[in-house]
């Protein structure tokens, strides 16, 4: 199968296409920071001005070699709005249908499949208040139970259900997701997550007794964080690293 894709550019609208050009830039980060898991997994972003469409990776394609044009447009009931020529993983479309049909203040919602995420789905204990990164996610995650591989459209008022108002969700046995206002919003919290759950592997396999904070100071460093983290600096930075490395993801 092709791994190219003919450009949009000029096809879609002006605000589709940044879309399309910052998710690119998402795919390409996920596999840069060694993320990715082969071509499963997935990355979506709701399409600006269309209510219920949204942008979704072609399924087959590695991360490292997602465009911009190559995102494919779906609605919320899994139909094609635009065909790149590339299917959809159903898991996918099971998930972000879910988070997107529910949570309009959500433009962007990301699935991970990373040796330490899946580690941590695993516990438990679940994600630990042990580091100043992770108590972003203090009283702040959601937590749904594994019911099999998510392609059944019933699991999706569960998925709903246990991410709650949050932004951040372990699934267990599974993986992580996180979700965002904006593609940067989501870039963030899952790079915080991952980066809370490698040092959680790191900490509790050296077998020593953990130092947690007082729960008022988990608390109020949360509050800290929604008050003073602004994920654009970040991102704009990741996109002159990603311009620098291959600016072919915005093509």
């Amino acid at each position: 199968m092709r791994t190219g894709a003919p450009s949009l550019r000029g096809r879609v609208g002006e605000a589709e296409w940044r879309m399309r050009v910052d998710l690119a830039a998402f795919y390409r980060l996920v596999a840069h920071y060694d993320m990715a898991d082969r071509t499963a997994t997935h990355i979506s972003a709701a399409v600006p001005d269309e209510p219920g469409a949204f942008l979704i990776n072609p399924h087959g394609m590695l991360f490292h070699e997602v465009t911009a044009s190559a995102l494919v447009k779906i609605d919320l009931d899994g139909n094609v709005l635009l065909d790149t020529g590339w299917p959809v993983n159903r898991a996918g479309f099971v998930i972000h249908s879910a988070v997107h049909a529910a949570r309009h203040d959500v433009a962007c919602v990301a699935h991970t499949h990373t040796r330490a995420g899946m580690a941590v789905s695993a516990m438990a204990c679940g994600l630990l208040p042990i580091n100043q990164h992770a108590l972003r996610f203090y009283d702040r995650i959601g937590y749904h139970d594994y019911e099999g591989l998510a392609v059944d459209t019933a699991e999706r008022a569960r998925l709903v259900r246990d991410l709650g108002p949050h932004k951040a969700m372990i699934l267990r046995n599974h993986g992580l997701l996180a979700a965002g206002a904006t593609v940067a919003e989501a870039f963030s919290v899952l790079v915080y997550l991952e980066r809370c759950c490698q040092a959680q592997v790191d900490v509790m396999a050296a077998r020593t007794e953990l130092v947690t904070p007082p729960a008022e100071v988990c608390e109020r460093t949360a509050r800290q964080y929604e008050a003073e983290l602004v994920p654009e600096r970040d991102w704009t930075a990741h996109l002159r690293l990603l311009d620098g490395l291959d600016a072919g993801y915005a093509s």
